[in-house]
């Protein structure tokens, strides 16, 4: 296995804070993955002060019952458009899991940016905001979506660095 090149968490955690800062969030992660192992994790977190939770966590298997639980994360696997909720309390079940969202998450908007290749999704890059909703503006849409193609050969050399457990 090769080593961390440990420039890359500093370029990746700069982009996010690049992110949160222009779309001025509370919140910027990175859920990182490996769609071969089915596997992914939150690897990365920008967060604009340490009252906002960080939700890092351990690589899991992503194509059991997260699925089922998370309207989002089922269609960020089947790599459609990227979701923009401007208030988690008024979105409808088709688009996210209200009670999910409360307790995995506790934001109030956000977007759940899909990074995908070739049909198979690499990452999910998610700014997002607490307690208020936010309306996300056409500018900024396309703005995100301009910066996911930056986020894919990151991630895919984070992934070829780190062991991921029972790949």
């Amino acid at each position: 296995m090769p080593a961390i090149n440990h420039s890359l968490p500093a370029t990746i955690n700069h982009l996010l804070e690049q992110v949160g800062e222009h779309l001025q969030a509370d919140r910027c992660f990175l859920y990182v993955r490996n769609p071969a192992a089915g596997k992914g994790r939150i690897a990365f977190c920008w967060r604009k002060n340490d009252a906002v939770p960080n939700p890092i966590h351990d690589w899991q298997t992503d194509t059991t019952d997260l699925p089922e639980k998370d309207p989002l994360f089922r269609a960020a696997l089947a790599c459609r458009p990227s979701v923009f909720v401007e208030d988690v309390e008024t979105a409808t079940p088709d688009v996210l899991n209200r009670s999910f969202e409360h307790e995995t998450f506790g934001h109030r908007a956000l977007i759940h940016a899909h990074i995908t290749e070739n049909e198979h999704l690499w990452g999910i890059l998610q700014p997002c905001t607490f307690g208020r909703p936010r309306h996300w503006i056409p500018q900024e849409h396309a703005w995100i979506e301009a910066m996911l193609p930056r986020f894919l050969p990151l991630i895919k050399q984070y992934i070829s660095s780190v062991e991921i457990p029972g790949k």
